[in-house]
This record gives C-alpha cells, sequence and structure tokens, in this order.
C-alpha cells in the first residue's frame, strides 16, 4: 500500500485486510496504514465516499470515525471556508442514519459535537438551539421517521458533554464551554420534559431522554433548572421498563453537588419518595434494592434545618422510618438480603447534620432523634447476628468474609453513634447483657450474648470509656458467660483486649480477666483473637502483672513449644512476654528471660549442626524472628522513666543489659549460622533483624556489641551484599554516630561497605536496586549525623557522588527518591566538607545535567518534587556554582527536551537561582519544567497535575 494514494478504493482494499484477511501481519500493516489515511488531508475528502448508502456498514464507520479523528485531532487542517459546508454535510448525514446502522449514527454525532466544541464559543454560540430546530420536524414521534430523528436528536444532545468530557482540552477551556452549553440547558430540558410527559412517546424514546439528563448534569446543572425533569423521573418509577434508567437518572440528579442550595426542590418530591412506600417493601422482599437507593440519596440531600417545618415535619419522619426498616431488612447479610448496607451512610450523615446545628436547635433535635439512635443500635446488633450454628456451617468461605466485613461497618457506625449517645448507649448495652446472663426465666442464644459484647467492643475498640461507670461490670460479667462457641469466644477475647486501656488503670480487675485469656491461649480456633488480647494487656498494663508473670510465661512458653499457633501469632507472643518481662524487677529479668530465650536457642543450634536444607530453613528464619519481636519491646528505659514518676532517685544505667547478654551468647550461634546461610536473603535479612530490632530498643545500652556487629556485617556484606546489611549499618550510624569510643569500628565498616558497593557500580549495579537505594540511605544518614566522618581520606565521598549519578538512572521510585535525598544533604555541607566542595566544582555540571535529564522526561514525573529539593539545595548552598551549571547544562539545543525553547531556558534558570526561600515554590517551578519538557503543558494531565 502507497502512503501517497489514500484514495476510496485503496482505503476499502485495507479495511477488507483488516476485517477479513487471517494473516495478523497483513491485518497489523492495514491498520498502521488507516491510521495514516486518516490523518492525511485526502480523509476530509474520502470520508464523505465511504458513508455511501450502498457501502457495508463496516466502511461507513470508518467514514464516520475518519470524520470525528480529523475533526478532534486535525482540525487545523480544515481547508478554508469549508466549515458551513462540512456543518450542513455532517447534519445531512445524521438525518440520513437516524434509522441505522446506530453504530454510525452515534460516531456521526460524536464527530458534530466535536466540531460544536470547536466553534460554539466563537463562531457558532447558538449552535445548540439551531441543532434542534434543525431536526425537530412536524412528525410525531410515534411514526417511524419522525421517532428516528427525535432519536438521532437525542443521540446527539447526549454524546455533546460526554465529547467535553473525554476530550483533551485546556482546563480553562473546558470550563468555558461547560459554562457555554449550560446556558442552552434550559432550551434542552423543555425538549426531555416534554418528550417525558408525552403519553404517546414511545419507550425508546424516553429511555434516550433519561440518558441524555443524566449527561448534561455532568455540566453541573443547579437543582432548581432541573425540578420538573424530576418530578416526571419519578413518576416514571411505576414503569417496570424504565425503572432502572429512571433510578440512574434521579440519583444523578439529587446527588449534584450543590443540592443542599436548593432545598425547597427537594421538599417538593417527598410526597412522591414516600408514596414509593409500598414499592419499597415489595422490592425488599424481592432483593431489588435500586428504590431504597433513592431514599438513601434523597434523604442524603434533604436539608435537615428544614424538617421541622409544620408542612415538611411527618413526611420526614416517614422517611427516616422507611430507611429504618430497609436497615433492618429481615435475613442474615449477605445471604437473605444484601440491602441493609447500603443504609448506613445514611445514619452519619443525619448524625452530621443534627451535631452542626446551634446549640438550641441542637437540643431540639437530640429529644427527637436519640431514641431513633437507640432504636438504630438495637437494629444494627439485630443485622450483626450470627445466624444458628447449622445454618453458618452451610454459608460459604465468600459469605462468610462478606459478613465479616458488614459486621466491621456496622462496628464503625456504633462507633460514631456513641458520639451522639454517649455513656448512656453503653448503659442500655450492660443492662440488657446482665438480664441475657442473670434472667433464667428466658434462656438467651449465644448469638444475642456475642451481639451486645461486639457493641461493647466495637466502642472500646476506639472511644475513651474510662469514665463509664458500667465497665467495672461487664468485666465482673464476663467470666459468668460460658463461652462454648468460638465466634462467642473470640468476641470475648477482642472485648478484653479493647478494654485493656481501661484495665491499666483498675488493675484490680486483671485477675477477673486475664485467666479467661490465658485459658484461651491453647485453643488454636481463637488464636488471633486471644494473643491479640495478651499482647494488647501486656503492653498497657505492664507495670501491674507482677503478680501475674508466672502464669502468664508458663501458658505462653507451653503453647510456644506445641507449635498450636500459627507464625505471625507467635511472633505476637513474643511480644507480649518482650512488654512483660522488661517491666519485671530487675533482679528477676535475667533469669525468665534466659528460661524463654534457651529452649528456642538450642533448637537454632541443632538446626545451626545440620547441612543446610529447604526444611531447616523455614524453622531457622522462624526462630530469629520469634527472638526479634521478643527483643523490639524488650524496653528497659520505659521502666526507668516509670521508676524516676515513681521514685526520682537511684536509676542506675542498664550496664548489663539483660537482652545483650542473650545476644553476646547467643553471637557465636548467629555467626555459624550465617557461614552456612550467607547466600540466603530470608536468612540474612532475619539475622539483621534480630539486631536492628535489638538496637532501636536498648539504644546506647546496645554499646558492648557494636565492635562485634560491625565485624560481623562487614563479614556479610563482603561476602554477599544485601540491602539489609546496609539498613542494619544506618541504624548504627544513627545511635552511635557520635560516640568517640566506637568511631573506629563504625567508620572501618563504612569505608568497607562504601569499597564493596563501589565495586558493584563498577560490575553492574542494575540488578541491585534495593542495595542502591539502602546504600544512599546510609550516607545520607551518615552526613546527618556524622558529617565529619567524611573529613577522613578513608571516607571517599567523591565515590559516592558518583555512584549516586548512576543512580538516577534506576527507573524504581524509592531507589531515585533515596538518591535526590543523598544529594539534598550532600550540598548543604558544600562548605564544610572540602573534599564535596571539590566534587561539585568538578563535576557540579554532570550532576545537574543528569537532574535535568531525571526531570525531563527520563525518570517518572510523580519525583518532580524530590528533584525539586535538590536545585533548593543547591540554590541555597551553592547559587554561583548552580548559575554556571545550569547555564553551561542548558545551553545545547534540545537538552534535555525539544519542547523548551531557548527563552523558557532562560527563564527558568532565573526563577530558580531567585528561589532561596520557598521549596513549594521550587517544586512547583520544576513541574512546570517537567511538563513542558514532556509536551504536556496545557494539557488535561497538566491540569491535575
Amino acid at each position: 500500500m502507497d502512503a501517497d494514494e489514500f484514495t476510496v478504493e485503496a482505503v476499502e482494499r485495507a479495511l477488507q485486510q483488516l476485517y477479513y484477511d487471517p494473516d495478523m501481519d497483513k491485518k497489523n500493516v492495514a491498520q498502521k496504514w488507516l491510521t495514516q489515511a486518516q490523518a492525511s488531508p485526502q480523509a476530509w475528502h474520502f470520508c464523505w465516499a465511504l458513508l455511501r448508502p450502498d457501502k457495508v456498514p463496516e466502511i461507513q464507520f470508518f467514514g464516520a470515525s475518519t470524520l470525528h479523528a480529523k475533526i478532534s485531532s486535525h482540525w487545523s487542517d480544515l481547508p478554508p471556508g469549508q466549515l458551513d459546508s462540512l456543518r450542513s454535510q455532517l447534519i445531512t448525514q445524521i438525518g440520513q442514519f437516524a434509522s441505522g446502522p446506530k453504530l454510525v449514527l452515534t460516531r456521526l454525532c460524536v464527530a458534530l459535537a466535536s466540531l460544536v466544541l470547536h466553534v460554539l464559543a466563537e463562531t457558532w454560540p447558538t449552535a445548540v438551539p439551531d441543532l434542534l430546530c434543525a431536526f425537530q420536524t412536524g412528525e410525531s414521534v410515534t411514526e417511524a421517521d419522525g421517532q428516528a430523528r427525535c432519536l438521532a436528536l437525542l443521540e446527539l444532545l447526549a454524546v455533546l458533554p460526554e465529547e467535553l468530557q473525554s476530550s483533551r482540552i485546556p482546563a480553562s477551556r473546558r470550563s468555558q464551554l461547560r459554562s457555554a452549553l449550560a446556558v442552552d440547558w434550559s432550551s434542552v430540558c423543555s425538549l426531555l420534559q416534554q418528550l417525558l410527559q408525552r403519553p404517546d412517546a414511545p419507550c425508546p424514546v424516553r429511555e434516550r431522554v433519561l440518558r441524555c439528563v443524566s449527561s448534561w448534569l455532568t455540566l453541573d446543572i443547579a437543582l432548581k433548572d432541573s425540578e420538573g425533569l424530576l418530578e416526571s423521573c419519578l413518576a416514571l418509577l411505576k414503569e417496570s421498563e424504565l425503572f432502572d434508567t429512571a433510578v440512574e437518572t434521579i440519583v444523578s440528579i439529587i446527588s449534584q453537588p450543590d443540592c443542599q442550595r436548593f432545598a425547597d426542590s427537594l421538599l417538593k418530591v417527598v410526597p412522591q419518595v414516600l408514596g414509593l412506600q409500598e414499592q419499597l417493601k415489595k422490592a425488599v422482599q424481592d432483593g431489588d434494592m435500586e428504590t431504597l437507593d433513592i431514599m438513601i440519596y434523597m434523604h442524603h440531600q434533604s436539608p435537615i434545618n428544614n424538617s421541622l417545618q409544620v408542612d415538611h415535619w411527618q413526611g420526614f419522619q416517614a422517611l427516616v422510618s422507611m430507611i429504618m426498616s430497609c436497615t433492618g431488612t429481615p435475613g442474615h447479610y449477605p445471604v437473605d438480603e444484601t440491602s441493609s448496607s447500603l443504609t448506613l451512610t445514611f445514619w452519619y450523615t443525619l448524625q452530621d447534620d443534627i451535631t452542626s446545628l446551634d446549640a438550641e436547635r441542637q437540643t431540639l433535635y437530640l429529644q427527637i432523634y436519640r431514641p431513633v439512635y437507640f432504636q438504630l443500635v438495637d437494629v444494627l446488633l439485630q443485622k450483626a447476628c450470627f445466624p444458628r450454628d447449622e445454618d453458618y456451617a452451610a454459608w460459604s468461605a465468600d459469605d462468610k468474609e462478606q459478613f465479616k466485613t458488614y459486621r466491621v461497618d456496622i462496628s464503625d457506625t456504633l462507633m460514631y453513634v456513641y458520639e451522639l449517645l454517649g455513656p448512656e448507649l453503653l448503659r442500655s448495652l450492660y443492662d440488657k447483657l446482665g438480664t441475657l446472663l442473670t434472667d433464667t426465666t428466658h434462656p438467651s442464644s449465644w448469638q444475642d450474648i456475642e451481639a451486645l459484647l461486639f457493641g461493647f467492643q466495637s466502642i472500646a475498640e476506639t472511644v475513651d470509656v474510662s469514665y463509664s461507670d458500667v465497665i467495672p461490670g461487664l468485666i465482673g460479667l464476663i467470666p459468668l458467660i460460658t463461652a462454648n462457641n468460638v465466634q462467642l469466644a473470640e468476641t470475648i477475647m477482642f472485648t478484653i483486649g479493647s478494654l485493656a486501656e481501661w484495665l491499666a488503670d483498675h488493675s484490680l480487675m486483671l485477675a477477673s480477666v486475664l485467666p479467661v485469656v490465658l485459658h484461651g491461649l491453647s485453643n488454636a480456633d481463637l488464636s488471633v483473637a486471644c494473643v491479640s488480647a495478651l499482647k494488647r494487656i501486656c503492653r498497657e498494663c505492664r507495670h501491674d502483672l507482677h503478680l501475674h508473670a508466672n502464669d502468664i510465661m508458663a501458658v505462653s512458653q507451653a503453647v510456644l513449644v506445641k507449635d498450636i499457633h500459627k507464625s505471625p501469632q507467635c511472633m505476637w507472643i513474643m511480644q507480649a512476654l518482650g512488654f512483660l518481662l522488661s517491666a519485671l524487677p530487675s533482679d528477676e529479668i535475667l533469669g525468665k528471660l534466659l528460661s524463654l530465650v534457651t529452649p528456642h536457642i538450642q533448637q537454632l543450634e541443632k538446626l545451626a549442626n545440620e547441612p543446610p536444607s529447604s526444611a531447616n530453613k523455614l524453622p531457622i528464619v522462624h526462630i530469629l524472628g520469634l527472638l526479634s519481636d521478643l527483643f523490639s519491646t524488650f524496653d528497659l528505659n520505659k521502666q526507668s522513666e516509670r521508676s524516676e514518676v515513681m521514685r526520682p532517685v537511684q536509676t542506675q544505667p542498664h550496664h548489663n543489659n539483660p537482652v545483650v547478654v542473650v545476644l553476646q551468647q547467643a553471637f557465636p550461634l548467629i555467626q555459624t549460622i550465617l557461614s552456612k546461610w550467607l547466600n540466603e536473603p530470608e536468612v540474612v535479612e532475619a539475622v539483621c533483624a534480630v539486631f536492628e530490632k535489638s538496637l532501636k530498643t536498648l539504644l546506647h545500652d546496645f554499646a558492648p556489641l557494636v565492635t562485634q556487629l560491625c565485624e560481623l556485617i562487614g563479614q556479610m556484606f563482603s561476602a554477599y551484599p544485601q540491602a539489609s546489611a546496609l539498613d542494619l549499618t544506618r541504624q548504627l550510624v544513627h545511635i552511635f554516630g557520635c560516640e568517640k569510643d566506637l568511631f573506629s569500628p563504625i567508620i572501618a565498616l563504612l569505608e568497607l561497605i562504601t569499597n564493596i558497593t563501589m565495586s558493584i557500580f563498577q560490575l553492574g549495579s542494575r540488578d541491585h536496586p534495593d542495595v542502591v537505594e539502602s546504600f544512599m540511605q546510609l550516607h545520607t544518614q551518615a552526613l546527618r549525623r556524622k558529617s565529619d566522618l567524611y573529613l577522613s581520606d578513608r571516607l571517599d565521598i567523591k565515590a559516592v557522588f558518583y555512584c549516586g549519578i548512576l543512580s538516577f538512572k534506576f527507573p524504581e521510585a524509592p531507589t531515585l527518591k533515596a538518591t535526590c535525598l543523598l544529594f539534598t544533604e550532600l550540598i548543604s555541607h558544600c562548605e564544610e566538607i572540602p573534599a564535596v566542595r571539590e566534587v561539585l566544582q568538578e563535576d557540579g555540571k554532570l550532576l545537574l545535567q543528569t537532574l535535568l535529564e531525571a526531570i525531563g522526561g527520563q525518570s517518572p514525573r510523580s519525583l518532580a518534587e524530590h528533584f525539586a529539593e535538590v536545585l533548593f539545595s543547591a540554590s541555597c548552598n551553592c547559587p554561583s556554582m548552580l548559575s554556571v551549571w545550569l547555564r553551561e547544562a542548558l545551553l545545547p539545543p534540545g537538552f534535555p527536551s525539544s519542547h523548551l525553547t531557548t527563552e523558557y531556558k532562560e527563564h527558568f534558570c532565573q526563577q530558580i537561582l531567585r528561589e532561596q526561600v520557598s521549596k513549594r515554590r521550587m517544586k512547583d517551578i520544576v513541574k512546570e519544567f517537567a511538563l513542558l519538557s514532556r509536551g504536556l503543558q496545557g494539557t488535561e494531565y497538566a491540569a491535575n497535575y
């Protein structure tokens, strides 16, 4: 196919090849050629020939698509003086295709819509009224030709706002066109309303009208300008064939952002909504909840400020009652019904409306609505009830998961409702629970008890219940509950856990609930709930658990040895024990710690002596994880802080921290493990985690291990460089970088790591983005914490600089962010570190070139603000050098993008050099540079950037 011969015949041959040739290569060639044909000047001519009635629909469709492509993307190619002819031809073609094919008609309408958008504001301001006149004839919409022309007009009206939304138009132009179209809404609305109200209008016409309404509402049409349409749409809900479309349209109308401003318009349709009550009941029974959607949206948008008017109060109360009945839809979600969840947001909105009123009105509304919200709590707890055991057992896994999510939504709602009802809600729940547990004349089901506990837990989870007078009674009731069901037992555990902070202030009550938790710890079915409760109690009540420590330790050690729980829950148990042990009297800690860790270390020793295999890797990682989590919460500093409050004397530094003692004893074992597993990242990461978590908790108490650990990290990184070793080194630098006694091993480790990482860059670092990222973060931390490390000849900051330059070539966002942080910090030290100043003088231009390439298109646009931080640092710390770098780097034509003019480059230089105060302004400058470099300035993307 010759690109010079874009004739009708050639296009038809290419379409034949595209649609019917079985050879994919030939199809691709045809597709490419046809795209070129659409972009050619000849397309303005051959498209009309392709639309002739004797052509098959595929060819006609391509002709219509070509018209749209030319108008939307090649408008400037339109021959002078051809606008009127193009417009009249399009209108004629739409009339001819009014009866179909539908695909061709729609494409022609989209093409005409695109033309309207090009000329509406300037040369054809009466486009919409003119089109209404052009397509309206004296023929009845019930006659075939009249109906077809009516449907064609409605199709054109529907696609007009849609084309505005989908076209790549600058934001300012889009806003101008939206306003211009909105001016014509009154004439469009009048036509649409006439069609909806005509009793003889066919169903397809009215359905197309509804679609047209939804489309024009995207132009932010005010509710007051759509009152009549809203009433007409509500009337259509009686017609089953139009119900779904009418629902969608009504929701669109009453969901407009400014609906609250037009209270009167909404009040007018409340009686119509109330008239749907019987239809609603039937919809609930049938599981058809679109009608419910309408009422929820209606009341969402109904201003509560007006709901006490005499004429409307009863109507609003009726609406609330209708929605309450929907919230309490009979049956279990999601097996028997799926509609009740749709109503939950309504109660949030109503509550927000009440609490936003002034004090006098709020008092009045609370008198009215508090009983409603107490009723809502009863309804929600009933909906949260589990089904009978045999029914629940038959549910699918997906049904159970959906029910779990539904209960979370109910829990969130109850928590929010507490803000309205306050402690009286807890009192109500407590009274009901007490009645269930003590009334022997009416045996209660476990489901009812569980639901009430679920209510307590939902509130206590996030609300401060310390002032409630019913919590002691609740704690007393819990041991009375016979938890012979997993769901009930889980909720008991979660409830106890949610009260952990309260228990910290009422430690005498621990004796009532702790045995319940410890008893459940041996039940694998209660794993998550029970272990979570134990962890929360140990964290919040650690200083009051001395009397219970032996019991907690014994039960915990027993379940760990028996492997009752999965790995994550075992980690939680160790965290709980870390909290517990660190708060015990100092003379007891080491003995109990050793008794806890010794079995695990012995098991680790046994595994270390075995040949490496996949079978023993997982247990090694698991045991190392247990130790990590234990040490992560073993914080004697918290104990010291409490001691200072309780007894502000005799606080001794922890020279022999028990964790340090354990780690010193285990150090040879860890070295043995590493010697065999050095090439296994999971094992190395687990070893590093043991030390890193200990380091974060112990802080300066970790000092006795620093020299040994530096040597170990050096051995690890020399044999097999991994990011986890670099992250551990970063923690060492952060905590001990300023310790003179530990200066030597840390700088030796930094030197070794830097040299090894340099060799990685020389050999090819592309396969190690995580190592590069951690290396950048390490040196950033070192510069921040102790920049004088780089005054030594042993640390080559220039090598770090050039590694950073190479890192800018990486596509991974985290690596690029870390590199930006490094250069931002490094440049800030250009005056105090001679080596930094030298490397910037020598190759600052290279840094800037690399940075501008990244901003201009090499790196993700989302990172522009991080690149801006580097430029801001340079502008503040070395402006004279930056001035030279900028002008030299931007001098070559086309760098970093052909989209940038010489004038803009100079303007950019001046902006950068002038900005030394506002980081936000610098980020805006860099974002603009990035958009211009990519040719995106003025696009929809840029408007949202």
